[in-house]
């Protein structure tokens, strides 16, 4: 054991001794014939430094530095501990060097020299396989609104106001929370285990993650209708049942549409990407032909993804501004 380890144990195994000498003192104020009871007082203050050296020995292992190990750190110690440069202080391990390096510089300008160079021999199957991108997040959407619609009210707060609706409404809302939390990508990963590589496995996860997703964005929407309906076909003796289908429905019909088009259009990106984790279309495509460094195909790959992208954002955007 270094000399400086020691003497820092004995400061701060000291010091902690003195510290607990004084509580002790405070809480049990002993007699003057206790106080003279030196085989007592010594082993509490022994028993303190030890304790305390102890202490003192798991916090400088776990980077605490404490007022012995300041004191007597030798200076060899102190310069390797020294404060780094603001650049570097940082997790991201960002490197200038590793950027600017040479090697890494030439094998970034081959790739690109690849990706904008495409192999347009392969566009007919990408073609294909972005089709069935398409449906597979279309169905995925379609599937999901019933569920979503049904849910959206058990959802909604201003509906659940009873107390046994209201704790399921508590469940319902902590069950979508974590449904929405797991994102798309990892759903493909257990859908791909449980019914195999392919579309299907994607579909099943982007219809999970738009199911939670749809209901938080429906049930925001029943919470923020206008009440006058609401009083209104509740004074004519409406039912519960009655009034969510002729006093909310109305109001949140075009928004629920706007919210499902908009949805379709986030599940046609992410489709791209679950193909990355065995879900099926134009991404399982992708990472095989990447896997293999095949650049020129990788780019082919890219162009028709950003087309349909544009596209689907496009008509998107013109449907939802059609139902305003």
């Amino acid at each position: 054991m270094n000399s400086y380890v020691i003497r820092r144990s004995i400061l701060d195994g000291t010091s902690f001794a003195l510290f607990i000498s004084v509580v002790l003192h405070l809480i049990v104020n002993p007699t003057e014939e206790q106080m003279l009871n030196l085989p007592v007082i010594s082993s509490i203050f022994l028993g303190g430094m030890v304790l305390g050296a102890f202490i003192s020995q798991q916090l400088n292992a776990s980077g605490f530095k404490t007022f012995g190990e300041n004191l007597f750190e030798p200076a060899y110690v102190k310069a390797k501990s020294e404060a780094k440069p603001w650049y570097r202080i940082f997790k991201t391990k960002f490197s200038l060097y590793e950027l600017l390096d040479e090697d890494g510089f030439a094998g970034a300008k081959r790739l690109f020299q690849g990706i904008f160079s495409p192999n347009w021999a392969i566009l007919p199957q990408a073609v294909l396989n972005i089709i069935e991108t398409i449906f597979m997040a279309f169905m995925a959407t379609f599937l999901a609104i019933p569920f979503a619609f049904v849910l959206s009210f058990m959802a909604a707060k201003n509906i659940m106001k009873h107390p046994l609706a209201f704790s399921f409404y508590i469940f319902l809302r902590t069950l979508l929370n974590v449904m929405r939390s797991i994102e798309a990508l990892v759903w493909a990963i257990i859908f791909s285990v449980w019914v195999g590589i392919g579309p299907f496995a994607g579909m099943l996860a982007l219809m999970i993650h738009s199911i939670a997703s749809l209901t938080k964005q429906y049930s925001e929407m029943v919470e923020t209708v206008y009440e006058g309906p609401i009083e209104g076909v509740q004074s004519c003796g409406a039912s519960k049942l009655q009034t969510i289908w002729f006093a909310i429905v109305p109001q949140v019909v075009l928004p629920y549409i706007s919210f499902t088009v908009y949805r379709w259009d986030i599940n046609v990106r992410m489709a791209t990407i679950i193909g990355l984790v065995g879900g099926g279309g134009i991404g399982t495509m992708l990472i095989k032909y990447q896997g293999q460094a095949m650049w020129p195909e990788v780019g082919t790959i890219i162009v028709v993804i950003a087309a349909v992208v544009w596209l689907m954002d496009q008509a998107s955007a013109y449907i939802r501004e059609a139902l305003k």
